[in-house]
C-alpha cells in the first residue's frame, strides 16, 4: 500500500499487528502510478509516473530500480503462475501505455541481496492496436490449458485479444516469444466494442487456489462482458459470452465505474462513492453499499485470490469485504432460467426450496409433454398425490402414471404400510392392463417384452417383498381376473408359494414341470401332498426324486401314495414301489415297522424269491427284527409261501408248528427245524419223533427212518418201533437193535465205574473230617488280640489257621458291619436265642427227670446256636479272607459322617 510519495506499507495478513514500512528512497517529484503484486505476494512492481519501475521482494526492505524498464509507463503485468518462485518471477509479460507488450524476468541473486541487474531481460514481443493506432495495454493474463497449450489474454480500452500457442515441453523458461511470433503478420482473434471508458479492466474467478480460472468479467465502455473459460477449445477459451449493460444509474460520462471484481455468481463494480453487486445470471443489482463523503472518493478495489477477500480503499481508509452464502438465492435464478439441475444442486441442503424446484421442473416437463420426466419429478415433491395422479389420468398418460407411482413407492418409508399397499396393488392392476393391451398387438412385441420384464422386476423387488407377501391373496385375485396364469406362476415362485405352482402344473398335466419344482425346492410337505398324483403318471421319475431326497423324506408318509398306486398298477410298475422300499430298508436302514411290513407285502405279492432272502437277512433274533412277525406269518400263509412261514415259526420259537409245516414241504427242512431247541432235549426228541412218524407212516421208507436214528442221538430204536406196521420184518432194523443193546451195555458199565469212584471219594472225605477234628493249635500266655492288642486269654477267643487271633467280641465287631443285611439279621437272632438259653429256669417244682431231659435239649440247642454263630463270624479270618478283599474300595471315613469328621479336624 502506497502511503504517499515516498513510503510503502506492507502488512502480512498472517501477522496483521506487525506492519512494515519501506522507503522508496526517491528525492525527486516522482509519484507511484500503479503497483502490481503477484499471486504469492513475493514480488512487487512499482510503476512511477516518471516512466520508471521499481522492484521489491518480500524478503528484503530495499527497493531496486529496474534499469531496462526505464522510459516505459507500465499499465499491466501478466504474472507467470507456473514457473515463478520466491526469488524468481519466471518469464512475465508487461503492458505499457503505448500498446507494447514486453517479456521480462526478474531474479534475486542467492549470493547477495540483489544481483547487479535484477531484471534479467526486457524485450518487446508484440504491440496492441486499435483502429486509431497503438492503445494502452490495460490488462494481461497468462493461463495454461491442456497438452502444454498457453492462452494469453490482453485488453485495451475497446478490444480483448487472445493469443493461443504451445510452448514445447522443457522450454517454458524461454518465455512466450513463440506464441506472439505466430501472430506477427496478422492480428490475433479479438472482441471489440464501440464505447470507450478510457480504460478497461478484466477480472477472473478462480474457485480454488492454484487452479485455473473458471469465468471472467471484462469491464469496458458498453458494459461488462461475462463468460466462462473452456480450456478444451482450440482457438479461444472464451465461452458462453454475454454483455451485461451497466445499471441505469451509471452514466459512463459522469460516474464511470473504476474497478471490477468477480465472484462465483456476481461481479462487483466500484464507483466513486459506492459499490454495486450485479448477478451474473440475470444482470440484476442485488447489493449496493454507499460510502460517506468523510471517507473520501473510492479509488481501487482488488480481490485476494488466496482467501477470497475483497479490499477497497480511498485516500484515507481501507475496507475489507468477506463474501458469505453467496449462493443462497441462486437456485431461484436457475429455476427461473429453467436450469433445474443447477437449481437443485444449490438447494439440495434446503428441502423446502428443493421441493419448489422439483414442482416447477415437473410442471415445465408436463407442459412440454415430457410426461415421464414430469412423473419422476412429481414423485419427489410434496404435492397432493391425488391431484398429480388425476392430472396424468386426464392426460391419458398411463405409462407416466405408472412411473409416478413407482417413484412414489420407492420413496415411501417402511412405516407407511397403507400407502405402500395401495400403490403396490394399483401398480399391479396398471401393469396387467398395459400387458393385456400390448399382448394382442404384434407390432409392439418389443414394448410388450420390455414391459413384462419391468413387471417381473417390480414383483421380485426386495423392497416390495413384504407388502406383496402380506397382500398376496389380492395379487392372486388380480392375476386370476386378468387370466394371466404365466405371471401367477411367476408370482407364486417369488412368494415361495410352491404349492400353488405345483398344483398349477398338475392341473395342466405338466407333471414333469411339477416334479422339477418339487426337486428344486425340496419341500417335504409338498412331496407328501403331490406324490399320490405324480406317481400315477411318472412313477420312475417320482421314485428317483424320492431317492434323491434321501432321509429328508419320511417313507411312512409316502406309503399311502404307494398303496394307492400299487393297487391300480401292473407288476412292472409295482417294481418302482419295491425299489423305493428297498432303498429305505437297505440304504437308509429304516427301522420303522410300517415300512418293513409294506415291503413284505410287496414281496409276497410280486417277488416270492426275494421274500425268503429278505426274511433270512433280517435274522432270527426277534428283538432285532423290524417287521411284525404275526402280520408276516399271516401274509405268507395267505399267499402259500410255506418256506417263509417255516422261517417265521422258527423266529417265533414255535418249533412244533415249524416242523409240522416243514414236513409238508421238505423232510430236510423239518430236520433243520428239529435241531433248533438245543437246550430242551425233550422237545427235540418230540420233534424228531414227529419226523420219524412222518417218514414211517407217510413215506413208508424204513431206511430213511433208520437215518433219522443216526441223525438224532436222542432217538432209540424202541422209540421208533411202535410206528412200524406189524408185517415189517426185523431184518430192516436188526442192526439198529444191536447197536441199541450195545449202547445200553456200555451205559451200565459206565454207571458201575461211577459208583465205585463215589464210594472211594466218600471214604476219603470221612478220613479228612476225622483228621480235622484232631487238629489243634497252641496259644502262649503273652499272646494278644490282633484287633484290640489286649491279652488274648482274658476273654473267649478265636484262633485261625493263618495265625491271627481275635477276642470273640472284637471279631464280632469287625465282621458285623461287612456282612450282608440278611446275615446281620440272622446273627442278631442267634445272639438273642443264645442269651435266652443261658438264663436259669424259673420253675422250682419240676421233677428231676423232666429237668434232666430239658437240660439235655437246652444244652444241645445251645451248642447248635454257637456253631451257627461260628459259621457266620469265624468262617474266615477277617484279615486274610475275602472280607478284606471286598473292603479294598471302601472309604476310610463313612460318607455319611464325612462332614462331621472334617469339621472335627478344623
Amino acid at each position: 500500500m502506497s502511503l504517499g510519495k515516498d513510503t510503502l506499507l506492507r502488512i502480512d495478513l498472517g501477522k496483521p499487528d506487525e506492519p512494515n514500512q519501506v522507503e522508496l528512497g526517491r528525492k525527486d517529484e516522482a509519484k507511484v502510478y500503479k503497483m502490481f503484486l503477484d499471486h504469492t505476494g513475493s514480488h512487487l512492481l512499482i510503476a512511477l509516473n516518471t516512466s520508471e519501475c521499481l522492484y521489491l521482494n518480500r524478503s528484503v526492505q530495499k527497493v531496486r530500480a529496474l534499469s531496462r524498464w526505464k522510459g516505459h509507463l507500465i499499465e499491466s503485468v501478466g504474472w507467470n503462475k507456473f514457473l515463478g518462485s520466491e526469488t524468481n518471477t519466471g518469464p512475465i509479460l508487461v503492458g505499457t501505455s503505448h500498446g507494447q507488450i514486453y517479456e521480462a524476468e526478474i531474479s534475486v541473486s542467492e549470493g547477495s541481496l540483489f544481483s547487479t541487474n535484477p531484471d534479467q531481460y526486457f524485450r518487446q514481443v508484440y504491440t496492441l492496436e486499435e483502429e486509431s493506432g497503438p492503445a494502452p495495454v490495460c490488462c494481461l493474463e497468462i493461463e495454461r490449458g491442456l497438452e502444454g497449450k498457453f492462452f494469453i489474454i490482453a485488453t485495451t480500452r475497446k478490444r480483448l485479444f487472445q493469443f493461443v500457442g504451445k510452448v514445447p515441453e522443457g522450454t517454458e523458461q524461454q518465455g512466450f516469444s513463440s506464441i506472439f511470433a505466430v501472430h506477427a503478420d496478422h492480428l490475433p482473434s479479438f472482441r471489440e466494442f464501440p464505447a470507450n471508458l478510457g480504460f478497461s479492466e478484466i477480472a477472473f474467478y478462480t474457485p480454488k487456489l492454484r487452479s485455473n480460472p473458471r469465468s471472467f468479467a471484462w469491464m469496458m465502455g458498453n458494459g461488462v462482458l461475462y463468460g466462462t473459460l473452456d480450456y478444451s477449445r482450440p482457438d479461444s477459451i472464451l465461452s458462453d459470452e454475454r454483455v451485461w449493460v451497466y445499471p441505469p444509474d451509471i452514466d459512463i460520462t459522469v460516474n464511470k465505474p473504476i474497478s471490477i471484481v468477480l465472484t462465483q455468481f456476481h461481479f462487483l463494480l466500484l464507483l466513486p462513492d459506492r459499490v454495486k453487486a450485479v448477478c451474473t445470471l440475470n444482470g440484476q443489482v442485488v447489493f449496493q453499499d454507499l460510502f460517506l463523503e468523510k471517507f473520501g472518493l473510492l479509488t481501487r478495489m482488488i480481490k485476494d485470490p488466496t482467501v477470497q477477500q475483497i479490499w477497497i480503499h480511498t485516500e484515507k481508509v481501507v475496507f475489507r469485504y468477506h463474501v458469505q452464502r453467496e449462493s443462497r438465492d441462486v437456485w431461484k435464478m436457475y429455476m427461473n432460467m429453467n436450469k433445474f439441475d443447477l437449481a437443485k444442486e444449490y438447494c439440495k441442503d434446503r428441502p423446502e426450496c428443493l421441493d419448489i424446484v422439483l414442482a416447477k421442473e415437473a410442471e415445465h416437463c408436463f407442459q412440454n409433454k415430457r410426461y415421464l420426466d414430469s412423473a419422476k419429478c412429481y414423485a419427489l415433491t410434496q404435492n397432493y398425490f391425488e391431484e398429480i395422479a388425476l392430472k396424468f389420468i386426464e392426460a391419458k398418460q398411463e405409462e407416466a402414471l405408472m412411473e409416478f407411482l413407482i417413484k412414489k413407492l420407492s420413496n415411501l418409508k417402511p412405516s407407511e404400510k397403507t400407502q405402500t399397499t395401495l400403490l403396490t396393488t394399483w401398480l399391479t392392476e396398471l401393469y396387467l392392463n398395459w400387458l393385456g393391451i400390448l399382448q394382442g398387438d404384434l407390432s409392439q412385441r418389443n414394448l410388450y417384452l420390455d414391459t413384462r420384464e419391468k413387471f417381473r422386476t417390480f414383483l421380485s423387488s426386495p423392497k416390495n417383498k413384504d407388502c406383496l407377501f402380506n397382500n398376496r391373496a389380492s395379487i392372486y385375485e388380480l392375476l386370476a381376473s386378468h387370466g394371466d396364469t404365466e405371471h401367477m406362476v411367476y408370482f407364486a415362485v417369488i412368494m415361495q408359494d410352491y404349492e400353488r405352482v405345483v398344483a398349477h402344473h398338475c392341473q395342466h398335466d405338466e407333471y414333469d414341470e411339477a416334479l422339477n419344482v418339487l426337486s428344486r425346492h425340496r419341500d417335504e410337505k409338498l412331496f407328501y401332498k403331490f406324490s399320490p398324483v405324480l406317481i400315477q403318471h411318472i412313477p420312475k421319475k417320482v421314485v428317483d426324486a424320492w431317492i434323491s431326497m434321501g432321509s429328508r423324506l419320511d417313507a411312512r408318509n409316502l406309503i399311502p401314495a404307494l398303496v394307492n398306486y400299487s393297487q391300480s398298477a401292473s407288476t412292472q410298475q409295482i417294481n418302482e414301489a419295491i425299489r423305493y422300499m428297498e432303498f429305505c430298508v437297505y440304504q437308509l436302514e429304516e427301522t420303522q415297522q410300517a415300512i418293513h411290513n409294506y415291503l413284505l407285502s410287496l414281496y409276497a405279492l410280486c417277488r416270492p424269491d426275494s421274500l425268503l432272502s429278505y426274511l433270512e437277512q433280517a435274522g432270527t433274533n426277534p428283538n432285532r427284527i423290524h417287521y411284525d412277525l404275526k402280520y408276516a406269518l399271516r401274509l405268507c400263509a395267505e399267499h402259500g409261501h410255506h418256506r417263509a412261514c417255516v422261517h417265521i415259526y422258527k423266529v417265533m420259537e414255535l418249533y412244533e408248528e415249524a416242523v409240522d409245516l416243514a414236513l409238508q414241504v421238505d423232510v430236510d427242512l423239518a430236520k433243520s427245524c428239529a435241531d433248533l431247541p438245543e437246550d430242551d432235549e425233550e422237545l427235540r426228541k418230540k420233534l424228531w419223533l414227529k419226523i420219524a412218524r412222518h417218514v414211517v407212516q407217510e413215506e413208508k421208507d424204513v431206511k430213511k427212518a433208520m437215518a433219522c436214528l443216526s441223525s438224532c442221538a436222542l432217538l432209540k430204536i424202541e422209540d421208533v418201533l411202535p410206528f412200524f406196521p406189524d408185517f415189517v420184518t426185523i431184518d430192516h432194523f436188526k442192526e439198529a437193535i444191536c447197536n441199541s443193546l450195545e449202547d445200553y451195555n456200555k451205559h451200565i458199565e459206565e454207571l458201575k465205574r461211577e459208583m465205585e469212584e463215589a464210594t472211594q471219594s466218600a471214604k476219603r472225605i470221612r478220613e479228612d473230617i476225622q483228621e480235622m477234628r484232631n487238629k489243634y493249635g497252641s496259644v502262649e500266655p503273652q499272646e494278644k488280640c490282633a484287633a484290640c492288642d489286649f491279652p488274648l486269654l482274658n476273654r473267649p477267643f478265636y484262633l485261625f489257621l493263618c495265625g491271627h487271633m481275635f477276642h470273640y467280641d472284637c471279631l464280632l465287631q469287625a465282621v458285623f458291619p461287612n456282612l450282608p443285611a440278611y446275615k446281620q439279621a440272622k446273627l442278631e437272632d442267634l445272639q438273642k436265642k443264645l442269651a435266652a438259653t443261658s438264663q436259669p429256669s424259673k420253675s422250682h417244682h419240676r421233677p428231676k427227670d423232666a429237668d434232666t431231659n430239658s437240660l439235655g435239649k437246652g444244652q444241645q440247642s445251645r451248642e447248635q446256636i454257637k456253631a451257627d454263630i461260628d459259621d457266620i463270624v469265624a468262617a474266615e479270618c477277617v484279615y486274610c479272607g475275602e472280607l478284606m478283599i471286598r473292603s479294598i474300595d471302601k472309604p476310610f471315613i463313612d460318607p455319611q459322617k464325612y462332614e462331621e469328621e472334617m469339621q472335627s479336624w478344623l
